[in-house]
C-alpha cells in the first residue's frame, strides 16, 4: 500500500506535536516533516514532496496566507488543509484561506495536548487527509467500513411510481454541503438573482461561529439575502437560510399555512448536527413535490436519506459532479443510489436551480 506523506506547518510546538502524534502508527500515512513557518515550509515542500500539507495561518516570518499563495502557484496539486482556531477571527481567516485555494480546514483543540486532544485531531484530520490525498490511499484493511445505508423499499417504490420531476413546480431549494462546501456555496449563491422566486435552505457542516461568518460573507457578496437561520423565522422567497452550527435546521407549516424555520438540538444524524437529512426530510413533508434537493461536496453520506425523502415526495435532486467536488462522498452516494435527477459541475448548478425555480428549463 502506498504511503500518503504529510507536512505539518505551525509555529506552535504543541500543535506540531499533536498532529505528529495523531499520524504516528497510522497505516498508509506518514509524517514527511515539520516546519515552524511558511518560509521553511516552502523549502521542505520542494525537498520532501509531501502529498498533503497541514497549515497554520498565524505564523512569524511568512504566514499561512503568503505560504498558500506560493503553494497554489508553484505546487497547485498538493492539497492544503488549514489548522484553524475556533474563534471569530479564526473563522474569518479560514474563509480567506479557503478562497485562496486551501481545500479544507480542521479545528485545533483548545487545551494542551493529551490523549483526548490528540484523539480529536486524529478523528477530524486523518479521514480528511485520506480523502484529499492525490494517491487516494485506501483505509487500512483492519479499519471498520460502513456499508451504504439501504435505500428504503417505500422510497424506491415512490420514486419509480412518481411523475417526472420536470412536472413539479419548485417551491423551495434545500442544500447539503460539508468538506469543500464554503467555496461551492460561494460559487452557487453569488450566482443567484435577487428575484429568485423560492427560498434556499442550507446545511453546511461547521461550528456555530463559522456558520455565522459564512452567512455574513455570502450576504455581502450575493444578490440574494443570506442569513444564519433563527428559530421562528418565516421562510421567504429570494432568501438563503444557513443552519447555525450545532443545531438542526428544519421547517414546519403553521395552521395558517405559513412555513417557518425550526432550530433545535435534536440528536445528531450521520454524526452531524446540523444534518442535511433533517432539513431534507422536513422540507419534503412541508413542500412535497415542490422540493429541489442539492447535494454538494463533502465526506460521509449526509443527504442520502434526505434525497430519498425528497424523491419519495415527488421532488427532484441535483448532485455535484465528482469532477468538481473536493470530496465526492456525499454527492457520489446520492448519484450511485440513482437518486440524482441531474449531476453537474459546481459552476453549472446555480443556472440549473434558477431554471427550475422559474420553470424555464
Amino acid at each position: 500500500m502506498s504511503l500518503t506523506r504529510v507536512l505539518v506547518v505551525d509555529d506552535s510546538v504543541v500543535a506540531r506535536q499533536m498532529v505528529a502524534r495523531a499520524l504516528r502508527d497510522e497505516d498508509g500515512l506518514e509524517l514527511a516533516g515539520l516546519a515552524a513557518n511558511g518560509r521553511v515550509a516552502l523549502d521542505r515542500v520542494a525537498s520532501l514532496h509531501p502529498d498533503v500539507v497541514v497549515l497554520d495561518l498565524d505564523m512569524p516570518e511568512m504566514d499561512g496566507f503568503q505560504t498558500l499563495e506560493v503553494m497554489r502557484r508553484d505546487h497547485p496539486d498538493i492539497p492544503v488543509i488549514v489548522f484553524s482556531n475556533l474563534t471569530a477571527r479564526g473563522a474569518t481567516s479560514t474563509f480567506d484561506a479557503l478562497a485562496l485555494g486551501a481545500r479544507a480546514y480542521v479545528l485545533k483543540p483548545s487545551t494542551q495536548p493529551g490523549g483526548a486532544e490528540v484523539d480529536s485531531v486524529r478523528d477530524q484530520l486523518l479521514p480528511l487527509i485520506r480523502s484529499l490525498a492525490p494517491r487516494g490511499t485506501p483505509l487500512p484493511a483492519s479499519a471498520p467500513t460502513t456499508a451504504p445505508p439501504p435505500t428504503t423499499r417505500t422510497a424506491m417504490a415512490a420514486v419509480a411510481a412518481r411523475a417526472p420531476a420536470a412536472s413539479a413546480r419548485v417551491t423551495a431549494i434545500t442544500v447539503a454541503a460539508s468538506t469543500g462546501g464554503p467555496n461551492a456555496l460561494t460559487t452557487i449563491i453569488t450566482a443567484l438573482p435577487a428575484d429568485l422566486p423560492v427560498p434556499v435552505l442550507v446545511v453546511q457542516h461547521m461550528p456555530a461561529v463559522f456558520t455565522r461568518t459564512l452567512a455574513e460573507r455570502l450576504d455581502a457578496l450575493a444578490a440574494v439575502s443570506v442569513v444564519e437561520a433563527a428559530d421562528g423565522q418565516p421562510v421567504r422567497p429570494g432568501r438563503v437560510y444557513i443552519a447555525p452550527g450545532g443545531h438542526h435546521l428544519a421547517v414546519a407549516r403553521s395552521l395558517a399555512g405559513a412555513v417557518g424555520v425550526l432550530i433545535h438540538e435534536g440528536p445528531p444524524e450521520n454524526s452531524c448536527r446540523p444534518a442535511a437529512d433533517v432539513l431534507f426530510r422536513t422540507a419534503a413533508a412541508v413542500w412535497g413535490a415542490g422540493v429541489l434537493g442539492v447535494v454538494l461536496t463533502g465526506m460521509g453520506r449526509d443527504g442520502l436519506r434526505g434525497a430519498e425523502d425528497v424523491r419519495a415526495a415527488g421532488g427532484a435532486v441535483v448532485a455535484e459532479s465528482r469532477t468538481t467536488a473536493v470530496v465526492a462522498s456525499m454527492p457520489g452516494a446520492v448519484a450511485d443510489a440513482g437518486l440524482a435527477d441531474v449531476v453537474l459541475p459546481v459552476e453549472q448548478i446555480a443556472a440549473e436551480l434558477v431554471r427550475r425555480a422559474r420553470g424555464t428549463w
